[in-house]
């Protein structure tokens, strides 16, 4: 079952908040000076601003999420824990997710967090790779973006490493995608789904680096903006037990 984690911060806060407001404007000014707070009133004057400092840093700044799968593989593996920038393409309000303030739109490239259109309760993250207004085709294990075939360059074998062995032998590919260069993932004799689709206005076509591994906009369509999270910068944290627990190397690299 999904946690909605922001639903349970706005409850905390108004509940905390609330009990410590009936409190000073009821109950505190009849109280004995000496006497010691309810209990109640004493946790809820302490967690309030604990609990108001979580929903806005996590509603409006960053976020943290867990990379569950190895969709995102060879840049993100199973195990990372990463930063999501949540401002970069504008202020959200929690739980509704409505846009306040417009700050940004993400680019081609970008590897964005969002809700997942076929269940908006499940985060996912892939790679924005087709814009609004774009022709998105995909044939051959090769990306087309309007009638422009997108450099790839073979860099040989990939080797795995704990929960991502299995990966072991896929084609290890240098794509770049208009000057944002990153690697990506293909098993030549697997076969795997073409498409060629146009962006709606106010959409976004994703796909996952692991391209033979990744259920993304080629299955079940674009991402809308309303869909958005935030935008992945950084590994803090990798933890696979499968590769002897934590990978030191990969704490506070950048996401690209």
């Amino acid at each position: 079952m999904n946690v909605d984690f922001a639903l349970v911060m706005v409850v905390l806060v108004f509940v905390s908040g609330l009990c410590w407001l009936v409190d000073a404007v009821f109950f505190a000014p009849r109280r004995d000076p000496a006497a010691k707070l309810p209990l109640m009133v004493d946790y809820a004057r302490s967690l309030f601003p604990i609990f108001l400092i979580v929903l806005l840093l996590r509603s409006f700044l960053v976020e943290p999420f867990r990379i569950p799968s190895g969709s995102m593989m060879p840049t993100l593996l199973i195990g990372d824990y990463i930063l999501v920038n949540k401002y970069v393409y504008g202020f959200r309000l929690p739980v509704l997710n409505a846009k306040v303030i417009q700050l940004g739109a993400p680019e081609r490239g970008d590897v964005v967090v969002f809700r997942y259109p076929e269940d908006p309760s499940t985060p996912f993250i892939k790679r924005v790779v087709g814009l609004p207004g774009d022709r998105i085709a995909y044939h051959g294990k090769a990306l087309w973006i309007n009638d422009e075939r997108i450099s790839q360059t073979r860099l040989g074998p990939y080797e795995g490493v704990g929960a991502g062995t299995s990966m072991t032998g896929a084609a290890l590919i240098d794509e770049d995608l208009y000057d944002v260069k990153h690697a990506i993932l293909v098993e030549p004799e697997r076969p795997s789904l073409e498409t060629e689709t146009v962006v709606p206005d106010g959409h976004y076509f994703v796909m996952g680096d692991n391209r033979d591994n990744s259920k993304d906009s080629r299955y079940w369509g674009t991402v809308p903006d309303d869909h958005l999270i935030g935008k992945a910068f950084m590994i803090w944290m990798n933890w696979d037990s499968q590769n002897g627990g934590i990978d030191w190397q990969r704490l506070g690299r950048s996401i690209r």
